[in-house]
């Protein structure tokens, strides 16, 4: 198996739940509505409404907030790339893979003026060989076109195989499968109890990037 290495972004390289809980502070605030409000919040987007522009439609009403969705929803993206960071020792993990011969890519779903602007700020842009993003390329995961177009940026065939690393199981587990790739799946307890064809299970990508260096 070549040694091609996808991952996903959010929560995967970087902890959108941490920096997502400080926008929820920095919106309560700006918005002076209160400690109550960032709990509200936090519930609301662990209650599943990753869509933003849904979640905004019922922060929106919920707060009787002026701003249209569409504004607020543009906010919220313009800010997350300052908010977001990749832990040193992810960047450090992800260097030794490129020294030691393998190709590393980020596939990663969401608009292109958040999640580019996530993969600049915090450096990943150069600290991979390649990103596919489904609001640039056209194509969501878990459908496996946008696999097959991280691996082509890599230089590489998906049809040679490789790892998919990412949280969340339909999108990078049951999508790297399909893709056929070995995968990683990162836990954060936000799927209890679901079953998955995994091939490892760890809590922090730090785990994941060991069993890759594991691999040569």
């Amino acid at each position: 198996m070549q040694r091609l290495a996808l991952f996903d972004l959010d929560n995967t390289l970087v902890n959108l739940n941490e920096a997502f809980q400080v926008w929820a502070g920095e919106f309560a605030g700006e918005h002076d509505l209160g400690r109550e409000a960032v709990d509200w919040l936090i519930a609301l987007d662990q209650a599943g409404y990753p869509h933003r522009e849904v979640f905004f439609s019922k922060a929106r009403d919920y707060f009787a907030l002026p701003e249209p969705v569409d504004e607020l929803w543009s906010r919220y993206r313009q800010r997350m790339p300052y908010l977001v960071h990749c832990r040193p020792e992810v960047m450090d993990g992800l260097s030794r893979l490129r020294a030691s011969g393998w190709k590393v890519a980020i596939v990663t779903n969401g608009t292109p003026d958040n999640q580019l602007g996530k993969i600049q700020r915090t450096g990943l842009a150069e600290a991979v060989d390649a990103y596919a993003l489904s609001g640039v390329d056209g194509i969501r995961k878990p459908n496996i076109g946008l696999f097959e177009v991280a691996a082509k940026r890599c230089g590489v065939v998906l049809a040679d195989g490789g790892w998919m690393v990412g949280d969340h199981l339909v999108a990078d587990i049951g999508g790297g499968c399909a893709a056929g790739l070995r995968t990683i799946w990162v836990d954060r307890g936000t799927w209890p109890d679901h079953d998955h064809d995994a091939d490892h299970v760890v809590t922090d990508v730090l785990q994941a990037l060991e069993i890759l260096h594991a691999e040569q």
